[in-house]
């Protein structure tokens, strides 16, 4: 179970958010456009909720937008939806699967990215949050996303993409 625990008088939510970074030799706004406008050029297949083979994922280019996937057989499952979009600087999407990667429309975790300039390139931040919200599955959820498969791994897919792109 989530439990928020004290340390010399500040308090820490228990399971930690999921934090990853990575830097990307393109400026802020194609960073930006790659990840969210072309999540379906780098998520893999293999990451899907639905019974159907993954075609792509979607995420809606507006401040309330939805997050989804499409199977290749037309069908939609639900990922989420888009809380932020700022581009070229910040998307926060809102996270709406358990531990088994099953939609609940009850259940809010935040995806919060981060695109800023460093050098020639830009830094991407992510940040998956709110995990507690999960109650007693939290921590299986934090061990899938924190594993080489998750998000560390992801990002990585992205800036493969991004290098394509260029």
């Amino acid at each position: 179970m989530s439990t928020q625990i004290r340390a010399g008088g500040a308090a820490r939510i228990r399971p930690a958010p999921v934090r990853k970074s990575i830097y990307v030799d393109v400026a802020p706004e194609r960073a930006f456009d790659v990840f969210a406008n072309g999540i379906g050029r780098w998520w893999p297949k293999t990451h899907k909720t639905g019974q159907s083979d993954l075609d792509r994922p979607v995420i809606e280019p507006r401040s309330g937008g939805r997050w989804y996937e499409l199977g290749v057989d037309g069908s939609e499952g639900e990922i989420g939806k888009v809380q932020v979009w700022d581009p070229p600087a910040r998307l926060v999407l809102v996270w709406q699967l358990t531990a088994e990667f099953k939609y609940d429309p009850n259940l809010e975790t935040e995806v919060e990215v981060l695109f800023a300039p460093e050098g020639s390139g830009t830094r991407v931040d992510l940040e998956h949050r709110h995990l507690e919200r999960l109650g007693e599955t939290a921590e299986n959820l934090r061990q899938a996303i924190d594993s080489p498969g998750g998000w560390g791994g992801l990002l990585e897919l992205f800036a493969e993409e991004t290098s394509k792109s260029n």
